[in-house]
């Protein structure tokens, strides 16, 4: 066998480029955006066009990128196409490029802070801990991402409250216990906003650490469909 010379063979090249090809399919704002929706459940591609706030046309064109390299799967139900990621996997990678994105990018960081962070915040719940506290009855769960999310996935005993019904879900009785509101993750704006419309009402409120696929991904227990929506 003939020695190395020092760069890569054509095997480690050749593999480089299969990866860069993944790499490359999210480096597009509209594409991790349309993961991040699809990491909450499968969604019809008008869904997602609405949800991640694209065109028809762009969106199809992004999720065909997305399913060129594995990271989604499509089926067709009649004249509707319906996308899934592909695995848990996929979730998991977006997480964790997040994650390094904003240990090493300041923008990143200084974002979170300014619009995720509320003044005062106290700390956020932990995952194990509301699991706990809503067995004992002790807080209210406030799933504020779209209905549609919250059939598809969602903390048992959790209500559905979308953002835009919050006004009213508050207007009724809540009795003296804390509302822990989640969303999407921890970088969506739903959780904070909601928490921060409760305070304003002067009720007591946190946010989840994170959101419903971390929630998932730890193994967590999940409820599906609507039978629990307020």
């Amino acid at each position: 066998m003939p020695e190395r010379t020092g760069g890569p063979s054509d095997l480690e090249h050749a593999l480089h480029e299969q990866f860069a090809r993944v790499a490359k399919a999210l480096a597009s704002p509209a594409r991790v955006a349309l993961v991040d929706v699809l990491c909450q459940g499968e969604r019809s591609v008008e869904a997602l066009s609405l949800a991640a706030g694209l065109g028809m046309k762009n969106t199809s064109a992004q999720l065909r990128e997305l399913r060129l390299v594995g990271l989604v799967e499509a089926r067709r139900e009649g004249t509707r196409v319906y996308y899934r990621v592909a695995e848990e996997a996929v979730c998991v990678f977006l997480g964790q490029l997040r994650h390094l994105a904003r240990r090493r990018l300041a923008e990143v960081d200084r974002l979170v802070r300014d619009h995720l962070e509320l003044s005062g915040d106290l700390e956020p719940v932990r995952r194990v801990q509301l699991l706990e506290r809503v067995a004992r009855g002790e807080v209210v769960v406030f799933d504020v991402r779209p209905r549609e999310e919250y059939k598809a996935g969602h903390i048992p005993g959790a209500r559905s409250v979308p953002l835009e019904e919050l006004d009213s879900c508050l207007a009724g009785p809540l009795g003296d216990v804390e509302i822990v509101a989640y969303c999407r993750g921890p970088y969506c704006v739903l959780a904070p906003q909601a928490v921060s419309a409760c305070r304003a009402r002067g009720l007591r409120a946190r946010r989840l650490e994170d959101g419903f696929p971390e929630w998932r991904l730890a193994g967590l227990p999940v409820a599906l469909g609507a039978e629990e929506a307020a």
